[in-house]
């Protein structure tokens, strides 16, 4: 039986020291962070990020826009300005408004991507999606976040 579990020992040691795995180089977690944000960098066009939420319940007791509204304000307002594409995302949100009272609702995300070349134009698209909205539905307000980042297709 020692015999056994010497030749066992032996195999094992012979194979762990052979294996790909025992000859890598391993880097610490922050270290390979760095290398892939540096290759990351490198690759795509810089483009803007932009995050719309839109939140769909409405004030004084009026009934919450529904989703073929939402559907029709995306398609009649949003895709002639971002024919492109964009992305949309269903939810649940919640906001304080300006009466201090925190509201939930089903909610969407929309996010559209940009050529930072194009910010300027962009940002007055944007902008009248945002107001068009609350206009229409009597609204405090459209959520934006936007960020920059490097875009490859």
């Amino acid at each position: 039986m020692p015999a056994a579990a010497a030749v066992l020992t032996a195999a094992v040691l012979f194979f762990a020291s052979a294996s790909p795995a025992s000859n890598a180089t391993f880097q610490p977690p922050a270290a390979a962070s760095a290398v892939n944000q540096d290759v990351a960098a490198e690759r795509g066009r810089p483009y803007v990020s932009t995050s719309l939420y839109f939140g769909t319940g409405r004030h004084d007791g009026k009934p919450p826009i529904t989703d073929e509204q939402f559907n029709k304000f995306i398609a009649d307002v949003v895709t002639p300005r971002f024919p492109a594409g964009l992305t949309l995302q269903e939810g649940r949100g919640q906001w304080r408004d300006k009466e201090g009272d925190i509201n939930r609702e089903k909610s969407y995300e929309l996010t559209v991507l940009y050529p930072v070349t194009e910010a300027r134009a962009r940002d007055a698209d944007i902008e009248y999606i945002r107001n068009l909205y609350c206009a229409m539905w009597e609204l405090e307000s459209v959520g934006r976040a936007d960020a920059r980042v490097q875009v490859d297709f």
